[in-house]
């Protein structure tokens, strides 16, 4: 026996148990701390940019192309797009979880590199850039200037040149991407000048390729050298320049008087900004944001620990009226959820002391299964390390439910040590090794069957396999850690600590109390064997309600919503601000300004609002009328609505506002999947029909989807109605003028559109010249009159007598998914319907309304809750066929482990039952994990009534009695077992605060199965076991045992 070792050398038991804490302890310093497992699908983003052109060209010539070489990459699952007005292409690659990111990147860039010598000349000069996309924003930074002497472009190149490079270096930062602009050297060319001098843009170009070049200038002096030369200098030339007067003084043209045309008298030159498309304040200060985003499986905790200490570290060489403000992370809702369940697992631990100590009745007997449970749970965060686990949500809960496991093998050893010593009056040695006799091979088997409840869960696929996998490795670990504790540690406390109890008849105190509670417990158990043995007698009733409750726990798992992963309040939300289309910047600004005032004053919960004007980071889209705020909200401690409840405040009260559509979203309930929390569904258009044909289908479908109940709403940014001017040459005149067509389309992109020259280097880094017409010159559409083009001889043309133009609607953003057009449809579901009544609908809607040549998909979390809603009864099929194939073996018999089996159910009734009760919550992830530990713990509480029983059975015992006798013994330590587990629970059932959907849901599952498990299991699985006995062993075996009965076996037979 293995315990027998530890019985005679208690000192070993113990070195063991402390060596195991310690190196636990270790571990879980280096662990990495995230909210939940790194899940998210690993995707590469694709960027390109064709300065000035509209979303079809940049669609057509750009994303197409590249879309078509990237298609079919190993490994990857979708592929979607987007090409926008502003001249972005970006396109997103989605791949199967547990692909290595960094070889899917080289793929893509490989074949990236394919497509490029079919794009546009100007599209490859800005380059395409691949890198993994981390759609994780773990924190904004944003530089202020409290007092607004600073303004935008300070900060921007501050941050630009100082911060960013900073906090790229800081462990854990994956990317740093600022909304600022750099620098440019800015020409802003005046179009009548250049016409009365004959000039072009494109001769100002060529002017400053030119003479702004860097060119090396060798040296004087270098060998070989004549004898005499003393002295080598190298050369330098002065044709680099980075100074405002510098590029005022190129010389443009030189007239025939030998007279000069310089840049200053033909365009006005300043130091400006690359784009002018975005801005961003932060509670109404200038601001220039930063977003920071994770490696995709760092530790964010530790991660933004290291960004405020760098922040801290630069703000002291901050310029005066600059500081940092972080307007939005995602690192508190971690903190926070992770120090709600610490708490919660020390509330439970004190829970489990106080049942423990009740029924073992001293403090010597309770510190001993006490002492088990922190070993067990410690020692399984070294297993974390070899598994590649992180300490997170999941992770934590598991050791909350660990907790009432853990504990049992210990008590049930302490019990029946204690028995020995109180009965057969033997010396605590001695009761040890007795008891460790008896009970060593059903600890074994609780632990074997716990964890083969658990490890096939490890085994799902996919993202629904991960969530999974962590918490059920670390229950399974941690049980049969607690085994081996139970068979090492425990037994040697036992044989030092135990003494014969000292609650009698005639005793004082406490102990009094002890005495009366165990006769009531007596007549309890006297009570319940009478009851046990009429359910007997009554066996096919009790069949018939076991069948109905088979039947009815069927039905409700029928009807009760499924959800998938619950949106928690993660204390901040998103809001995308829509105004009509073709608004201008200064329009944005004023409606941004008016809703961040009127937000704060109406809502004191929030802390900051930050506003990014010219992007609406909902539908990706950059263009003029669309912006962004990120509000982040108070402490959860210091507000008590809820994020939901502010986004769905928001709503309401701009759900009529004139100057703009306003949709608040919360964030997506696993971060870096999709933007949103709520449904995405794709619907593609395989004809490649037109645009507006395709956006009134779709317009179609989401008019029928609001009609359904289960659908809070559902909603589209997509449409065509974005106003664009479109020209049209007079090719005929311009011919019959002598101007070249190709000039008319160069001289309107350039001074319409900007015109990247060159680079030039200033602070250490370099920044892009640009040429556009100065603001006179584009105003208005009609401003194309006072431009002109040259002819062939040289002499200019005005261009309005070359072009007409006239007023379309067009897409400014053009989505793909997997190379088709595509228009996302998102929204949410109503109140008392779960994401998964959702789907449902969602389906139904397609399948009547979209036409022949249209298909859907869905994406992000919605296709994973698609895929993993089959894989839920292939996981409960499998850990019931391993916990049977387990007790099969262990009993040696095919039939037993029914007995034990048919009782499974009971807990899963009382579960799904108790969803059922709380409408608020849905059966969802959470849920799930919940029932599979109660299959665990069913099968528990079972197997120590089928043991015993078994056991006398098999000497000759009547089969009435010896199940009668087995009840008896195991009533106490099954209620006590039960007790300390479903008191440990409560913690999670009253939690709130970060993450309290998720305690919730599996903190009640828990409950109601455990209640039902232990309370109608204790009176099923007797009748269950004796109906079995007799089906498998026939009258016959039975007599023959029972007239082989043996006395003196039967007192052998421990009463423990």
């Amino acid at each position: 026996m293995i315990s027998e070792v530890f019985i005679r050398r208690p000192v070993t038991a113990m070195v063991i148990s402390i060596l195991i804490t310690i190196i636990g302890l270790i571990s879980i310093t280096t662990l990495p701390v995230s909210q939940y497992p790194s899940i998210a699908p690993p995707t590469v983003s694709v960027t390109a940019n064709y300065t000035g052109a509209d979303a079809q060209t940049v669609e057509q010539t750009v994303t197409t192309p590249i879309e078509s070489q990237i298609n079919g990459t190993p490994g990857m699952i979708y592929m979607s797009s987007n090409s926008t007005s502003n001249g972005q292409s970006q396109i997103t690659v989605t791949f199967e979880v547990g692909t290595d990111i960094d070889i899917a990147t080289l793929d893509v860039q490989n074949r990236v590199g394919m497509a490029e010598p079919a794009l546009p000349e100007a599209v490859r000069r800005l380059g395409v850039t691949t890198r993994k996309a981390n759609t994780d924003i773990l924190m904004m930074v944003s530089l202020v200037s409290p007092d607004g002497t600073r303004d935008n472009k300070f900060l921007a190149n501050y941050a630009n040149l100082y911060l960013r490079d900073a906090l790229m270096r800081v462990k854990g930062v994956g990317d740093v991407t600022a909304f600022g602009q750099p620098f440019a050297m800015r020409v802003w060319l005046d179009a009548n000048k250049l016409a009365n001098l004959n000039l072009t843009p494109s001769d100002v170009s060529a002017a400053i390729n030119e003479q702004n070049i860097r060119i090396p200038g060798g040296s004087v002096g270098g060998k070989p050298q004549e004898s005499s030369t003393v002295f080598e200098y190298p050369v330098i030339t002065d044709s680099d320049l980075s100074e405002v007067e510098d590029f005022e003084n190129i010389v443009v043209k030189t007239n025939v008087d030998g007279s000069i045309v310089l840049l200053k008298d033909i365009a006005r030159v300043e130091l400006g900004q690359f784009n002018y498309g975005t801005a961003t304040r932060v509670n109404g200060m200038i601001s220039s944001g930063m977003m920071i985003n994770q490696t995709p499986g760092g530790n964010a905790v530790e991660t933004a620990e290291g960004i405020y200490a760098t922040l801290e570290k630069l703000k002291e060489a901050f310029p005066e009226d600059v500081d940092y403000v972080i307007g939005y992370e995602t690192v508190s809702v971690v903190n926070a959820s992770i120090k709600s369940v610490v708490y919660t697992l020390v509330e439970a631990l004190i829970l489990v002391t106080l049942v423990v100590f009740f029924f073992l009745q001293s403090w010597r007997a309770t510190l001993i299964p006490v002492i088990a449970i922190p070993v067990s749970i410690i020692g399984t965060f070294t297993f974390f390390t070899l598994f590649g686990f992180s300490i997170n949500n999941l992770t934590m809960l598991a050791f909350v439910l660990a907790i009432g496991i853990v504990v049992d093998d210990a008590i049930v050893v302490v019990e029946a040590v204690q028995h020995y010593i109180d009965d057969k009056k033997l010396s605590a040695k001695e009761a040890t090794r007795r008891a460790m006799k008896d009970i060593t091979a059903p600890v074994i088997a609780i632990g074997l069957i716990l964890a083969a409840v658990f490890v096939p869960v490890g085994f799902i696929p996919g993202m629904v396999g991960q969530l999974y996998q962590q918490f059920a490795i670390t229950i399974a670990v941690s049980v049969l850690l607690s085994a081996f504790i139970a068979l090492s540690l425990t037994p040697a406390l036992c044989s030092l600590m135990l003494k014969p109890t000292a609650v009698t008849a005639d005793s004082g105190g406490m102990n009094k109390l002890f005495y009366k509670f165990n006769r009531w417990f007596e007549r309890v158990t006297y009570r319940y064997s009478k009851g046990v043995k009429k359910a007997i007698k009554a066996s096919p009733l009790v069949l018939i309600i076991l069948l109905c409750i088979f039947v009815g726990t069927g039905w409700m798992f029928q009807t009760k919503s499924t959800g998938f992963i619950p949106t928690e309040d993660s204390g901040m939300f998103i809001a995308g601000v829509t105004l009509p289309e073709g608004a201008s910047a200064v329009r944005a600004d004023e409606v941004l300004a008016e809703l961040e005032k009127e937000i704060r004053e109406e809502f004191p919960e929030i802390k900051y609002v930050t506003t990014i004007s010219g992007i609406n980071i909902l539908n990706r889209s950059f263009k003029s009328n669309g912006a962004t705020l990120f509000i982040s909200l108070k402490h959860w401690n210091e507000r008590t609505r809820t994020s939901g409840d502010i986004v769905r405040a928001i709503m309401g009260k701009y759900a009529q506002y004139p100057k703009a559509t306003i949709l608040a979203v919360t964030p997506p309930a696993i971060p870096g999947l999709g933007s949103t929390g709520g449904f995405s569904l794709l619907v593609q258009d395989l004809l490649t029909v037109d645009i507006k044909e395709f956006e009134a289908t779709v317009g179609q479908f989401v008019a029928a989807v609001n009609q359904r109940p289960e659908i809070g709403m559902a909603y589209t940014l997509f449409n065509t109605n974005t106003p664009n001017y479109k020209l049209e040459v007079n090719r005929e005149q311009a011919k019959r003028m002598g101007v070249p067509v190709s000039s008319i389309y160069a001289t309107i992109s350039s001074y319409l559109g900007s015109s990247y020259v060159n680079d030039f280097t200033k602070y250490g880094r370099n920044f892009r010249v640009v040429t556009q017409a100065d603001v006179d010159y584009r105003m208005g559409i009609d401003d194309i009159n006072k431009l002109y083009v040259n002819n062939v001889q040289g002499n200019p043309v005005p261009l309005g007598t070359l072009v007409s133009y006239k007023l379309v609607t067009m897409p400014s953003i053009i989505n793909h998914y997997n190379i088709f057009r595509s228009i996302e449809v998102s929204g949410s579901a109503a109140p008392g319907y779960s994401s998964g009544d959702a789907l449902r609908a969602l389906e139904e809607v397609a399948a009547q309304t979209l036409p022949a040549g249209f298909d859907y998909q869905f994406s992000g979390l919605s296709l994973q809750e698609k895929q993993s809603g089959s894989k839920t009864i292939q996981i409960f099929a499998l850990c019931i066929l391993f916990v049977f194939l387990l007790l099969a073996s262990l009993y040696e018999s095919w039939s037993v482990p029914f007995s034990i089996l048919l009782s499974v159910p009971l807990g899963v009734f009382g579960a799904i039952l108790t969803l059922m009760l709380l409408p608020q919550l849905d059966n969802n992830i959470y849920a799930q994990i919940g029932l599979v530990t109660i299959i665990g713990l069913a099968a528990k509480n079972a197997i120590l009534i089928v043991e015993f029983a078994k056991e006398r059975v098999d000497i000759g015992m009547n089969l009435l009695e010896a199940t009668l006798e087995a009840v008896k013994l195991r009533l106490r330590p099954i209620i006590m077992t039960s007790l300390a587990f479903i008191l440990g629970i409560i913690p999670l059932m009253l939690s709130t605060g970060a993450g309290a959907v998720s305690r919730q849901t599996i903190g009640w599952t828990v409950f109601g199965g455990m209640t039902a498990a232990t309370f109608l299991a204790i009176f099923i699985v007797p009748v269950l076991f004796v109906v079995i006995t007799r089906l498998s062993y026939g009258k016959k075996k039975l007599a023959e045992l029972e007239a082989s009965f043996d006395e003196e076996k039967k007192k052998e037979l421990s009463a423990h």
